[in-house]
């Protein structure tokens, strides 16, 4: 039974009945562990993570942004990360936070898109159902002690009227004209917040163009304050002419005055 190289080590016999090899980890009795050296692993902290996401709505729609940077950790590692999806002709989608968990419900709500185009009755997944279900399933993830690490912003046009809304990785789901997640709801909501008002005062609704060109201001001002932000930018809008997709945006930065900046 004794070993001199690690091939042999591995391919000995365990040091006790139904225990470990040795060099081995002992898995405990209705451990959910997977075994050493099987491949798999399962991680229940975020590991590759999006930033904020923002979304406002507009006359007849909704406009909705991201950047395109997947962060592992401090690592601006993965820079061309869509965060920002279209579920169908009347739906949008937002994500922050694990990236992974995201793509795990993807697969989940591509496949309910799917299976409503195969009734072919007429009807689709509405914003509000798909937010709905959300909420339950990150609601039920989180009662098993077991969260999916991401918080979502659908939107939409949901009986011709502009839809959205928002839900955490706790189920904790909400309603409203303006919505933003991670740092941007600090220093981002503000900025809509007072747009929209302005807009109110006028007795006009905000026009499409005016709110992109607020969410164009509001990613300048994450990217200068977001420590996990980047100057590439996605932002799609939604309403009853259909669906737009703006492409790939650039910040328009100015760091002329960096070298002024001193006692930091």
């Amino acid at each position: 039974m004794a070993c001199g190289t690690p091939h042999d080590m591995f391919s000995a016999n365990p040091l006790w009945h139904n225990g470990p090899i040795p060099g081995g980890f002992y898995n405990f009795p209705g451990s959910k562990t997977a075994p050493l050296y099987s491949g798999a692993q399962r991680f229940h902290t975020p590991v590759t993570t999006g930033t904020s996401v923002l979304a406002i709505k507009c006359d007849g729609g909704v406009v909705i942004a991201a950047d395109i940077l997947g962060s592992y950790g401090s690592l601006a590692r993965f820079r061309d990360l869509h965060r920002v999806h279209k579920i169908n002709e009347n739906t949008v989608l937002g994500v922050s936070g694990d990236y992974a968990d995201f793509q795990h419900l993807q697969q989940i709500i591509e496949q309910k898109v799917i299976s409503e185009q195969c009734l072919d009755d007429g009807f689709a997944l509405k914003p509000r159902s798909l937010l709905c279900w959300l909420t339950r399933h990150l609601y039920y993830r989180r009662s098993r002690y077991d969260p999916l690490w991401t918080n979502f912003i659908v939107g939409g046009i949901q009986d011709g009227q502009p839809f959205l809304g928002t839900v955490d990785k706790l189920g904790t789901a909400y309603e409203d004209d303006h919505i933003a997640t991670g740092y941007g709801a600090y220093i981002a909501l503000p900025v809509m917040r007072d747009e929209l008002a302005k807009a109110k005062q006028s007795g006009q609704p905000i026009s499409k163009e005016d709110a992109c060109k607020v969410l164009e201001r509001c990613m300048t001002v994450l990217f200068f304050r977001d420590a996990r932000s980047f100057p590439k930018y996605e932002m799609i809008t939604l309403t009853e002419e259909g669906y737009e997709h703006h492409g790939t945006k650039t910040v328009k930065a100015n760091w002329e005055i960096a070298h002024m900046v001193k006692g930091y």
